[in-house]
């Protein structure tokens, strides 16, 4: 199957963006593109900074300076095409801020992004592009900004009250521990009950596994689970994936992809399994990174199917502020 003509012109484009920027990579002065990047993260942090004042100031009069900072500030923008699926172009913004008139253990968090990715608690060691069709159909162009204040406790327990889009409220509670089994080996569990009006109640359990093998060598596997009190089936999905650093946090990845529904009758473990090799490099500094994805997929939606042998491309860009 070829592509269709916007799809190749949409490919084309992105792929062709990236060329200027691999080029600061190899160190070729590029001044233009150099001004344009900075101005770009200074215009993203002062956005943020901007609002996390105004919010601030709703509160009380201490000034922002006085403990209020913005962390773990991210633009992305991303491209994903799937054989069997329509082009998925994927921009987010998050980030999270500290609010010193609200309490000390409060924060602000606001950004553009999957509302059920966010009030699901999807982890970000999961991959989110590469969806079976059938599991993100109902999602395409649902991302939205959304946002709103939570609070932490013993540094374990978060609890949000937010909206997502169309002012449509949630409230999420999670409890993250991660564990130290030894210097090279991390575990993680995280529980998460959240409420919205759509699917009522609902959790999210995810546990990550992560070892060093050697310093240039690593494997993680993660899995989560997530089951609502309206549909009433267990979604989830698992990646299994090794690492090889090259240094400067240029990183290959081969990663192993599972995920399925447990929807009745369907007679399919896995609906979907797919293998995806990943290029990520820092274009610019240590703030802006690139990703370059290739996959296969092969795709069974229930026991009447055949499976079905697809691949996938992607590139994306990534900035933190």
């Amino acid at each position: 199957m070829h592509l269709q003509s916007r799809t190749r012109q949409r490919l084309t484009l992105l792929l062709w963006s990236l060329a200027p920027l691999c080029a600061l990579a190899d160190d070729v002065p590029v001044s233009a593109t150099e001004t344009a990047l900075e101005v770009t993260r200074e215009s993203a942090r002062s956005t943020a900074e901007w609002l996390a004042r105004n919010v601030d100031s709703w509160f009380g009069d201490r000034p922002f300076e006085d403990g209020g900072k913005v962390t773990d500030g991210r633009l992305s923008l991303g491209l994903f095409y799937r054989r069997d699926a329509p082009v998925d172009v994927d921009l987010r913004f998050n980030a999270r801020y500290r609010l010193p008139n609200v309490e000390r253990r409060a924060y602000l968090f606001i950004g553009r992004d999957d509302p059920r990715d966010v009030i699901q608690d999807t982890p970000d060691t999961l991959p989110r592009q590469p969806r079976q069709p059938q599991l993100r159909a109902d999602r395409l162009g649902e991302r939205s900004f959304l946002g709103g204040l939570g609070v932490s406790l013993l540094d374990a327990f978060d609890f949000r009250l937010g909206v997502s889009n169309r002012l449509k409220p949630y409230v999420q509670a999670r409890y993250a521990k991660p564990w130290q089994l030894s210097d090279d080996q991390l575990l993680e569990f995280r529980q998460t009950l959240f409420w919205t009006s759509a699917e009522r109640f609902g959790t999210t359990t995810a546990v990550s596994y992560g070892i060093g093998l050697s310093p240039v060598w690593s494997l993680r596997w993660a899995s989560l689970a997530t089951i609502t009190q309206e549909s009433r089936n267990v979604v989830w999905s698992s990646t299994l994936g090794g690492y090889r650093s090259f240094g400067w946090e240029r990183q290959l990845a081969l990663e192993l992809v599972l995920s399925g529904s447990g929807t009745h009758g369907t007679g399919v473990g896995a609906s979907d399994r797919g293998l995806l090799v990943k290029w990520e490099q820092p274009l610019h500094e240590n703030w802006l990174f690139g990703e370059l994805v290739g996959g296969h997929f092969w795709a069974r939606p229930d026991a009447q199917s055949e499976r079905a042998s697809v691949w996938a491309v992607g590139a994306g860009l990534k900035m933190r502020f």
